[in-house]
């Protein structure tokens, strides 16, 4: 059934649907199925996604007709007429009266917002692909939704920075990620804290039979509480509270805070919830329940919905944009390139989107009106040798690195690989070149002998510079 007549209006401004301030608009890649017009897809969409059915039904009324979505905007081969790859762009406008409040305080809530404009549409038999581009929220809704309350300049207060540019966080991850008992565990945690910042638990980290959480966490805080005395700098930990029940989740968190405080180390402990995983009532739950502690928003599993080889789903723009929305912290927008993920340089607006007050997107201008920001978490692949470029890239160092094997891997020690990630950082921030820098900074330049293959691609002919050998 062709509904074009009733959601589709092609003669509205995207300009004075922004200025009017009640419409969220959404920008879509659109593949019909064989035998299908664009726009009657299109509006297809639109109605699934809104007040619509597939048949006449006798209970509509003016009003619902009132809040209707919209597609306002077509260009059917804006990429390409491949039938696979290529496809088009529609826009839609979809009326806030359509988005769910809660009955508790009156706030926007995030779940009822995906599964209205990415839910039952991506099921629909009338095309063979549709992912979400970019959206735009109107600052009624924006001031409605929770948003961060912790960031990273909180942690750059603990760290004893200054609170506007206080710098790149050196952090790893403890590797290997599953296998490790209780002494192992807080031991590598140990290593690494004599040279960084920063340990976040990976995510399936939490409470295994051989690692219980009652056992490790208090080894944890005594190597926390060691390497702060012996190094006289505070400390980080992203303890994984990620659980099915919100129950399990809270218990976990006033665990670690109790544990956590017995050494004045409250604010020291952040809370990392799988957010693509446990979903937005996760991540809710820990910002509601923890306002004054960093929720970590780890994304793992979701190239599911966000990996540029599918037709469906999101862009990972879209992505970060929800996690703001919800309240996160910091949260994974993978390394742009620079590390063993999926990415390109150009996914820098993933960290502009979240730390800037108003950033173009790939279609939309987002203003956050004074939403506080979500810091950018760099993870995947990355070590001393890659963050150069990394940085050069992004334009700054404002982010979270957590290295595993860059950490690890370092010829000399975890905490040489820590140190040698800080002093990439100072290498770029200076403007050195980097083989010079090395020359007179121990650990950054056995970083060259830790990662060779990386040298040898980034650094050419750096074994002749550094005098190495073999």
């Amino acid at each position: 059934m062709d509904q074009s007549n009733r959601y589709a209006d092609l003669s509205l401004k995207e300009e004075d649907l922004i200025a009017g301030g009640k419409h969220l608009l959404v920008a879509y890649k659109l593949i019909p199925a064989e035998g299908y017009g664009f726009l009657e897809v299109a509006a297809h969409v639109a109605a699934e996604s809104s007040t619509g059915t597939n048949v006449e039904v006798c209970t509509t009324d003016d009003f619902t007709k009132g809040v209707d979505a919209l597609v306002y905007e077509v260009d059917e081969t804006a990429f390409g007429d491949d039938p696979v790859k290529g496809g088009g762009l529609m826009k839609i406008a979809y009326p806030i009266e359509l988005f769910d409040i809660n009955i508790t305080d009156g706030k926007y809530m995030v779940s009822q917002m995906y599964s209205l404009i990415l839910g039952n549409n991506q099921g629909m038999g009338d095309h063979v692909g549709l992912r979400m581009l970019d959206f735009y929220v109107p600052e009624a809704m924006i001031k409605k939704f929770d948003g961060p309350n912790v960031g990273i300049k909180d942690l750059w207060k603990v760290l004893g920075r200054p609170e506007e540019d206080g710098g790149y966080i050196a952090g790893t991850i403890i590797k290997p990620k599953l296998g490790l008992r209780p002494k192992p565990f807080a031991e590598a945690a140990y290593q690494f804290w004599l040279g960084g910042d920063f340990i976040k638990n990976d995510e399936p980290q939490g409470n295994q039979t051989f690692c219980p959480m009652k056992e490790v966490i208090p080894l944890v805080v005594d190597a926390m509480d060691r390497a702060q005395q012996e190094t006289g700098q505070p400390k980080l930990f992203s303890a994984n509270i990620t659980a099915d029940c919100h129950k399990e989740m809270v218990a976990r968190g006033e665990y670690l805070l109790e544990q956590f405080g017995k050494i004045g180390a409250e604010t020291h402990v952040a809370f990392l919830v799988d957010g693509f995983v446990t979903g937005v009532h996760g991540v809710t739950t820990c910002r509601r329940a923890f306002p004054n502690t960093f929720l970590h928003y780890h994304r793992a599993g979701h190239g599911a919905v966000t990996s540029y080889k599918s037709p469906m789903g999101m862009d990972p723009l879209c992505f970060m944009k929800f996690a703001r929305l919800m309240g996160a912290s910091g949260i994974h927008t993978g390394t742009m390139g620079y590390g063993k993920m999926e990415g390109h340089g150009d996914e820098r607006v993933l960290a502009y989107m979240l730390e800037r007050d108003e950033c173009q997107g790939h279609y939309f201008n987002q203003k956050w009106f004074g939403m506080k920001p979500t810091c950018p978490i760099i993870s995947g692949g990355m070590n001393a040798l890659r963050l150069p470029g990394f940085f050069e890239n992004l334009g700054h160092g404002n982010v979270i690195n957590t290295c595993g094997g860059g950490s690890y891997g370092h010829i000399d020690s975890p905490a040489a690989g820590a140190t040698s990630l800080s002093q990439a950082y100072e290498c770029w921030k200076s403007g050195q070149d980097p083989i010079e820098y090395a020359k007179t900074h121990k650990e950054f330049a056995r970083a060259f002998e830790s990662f060779p293959h990386d040298a040898d691609k980034l650094y050419p002919g750096w074994r002749e510079k550094l005098g190495v050998h073999k």
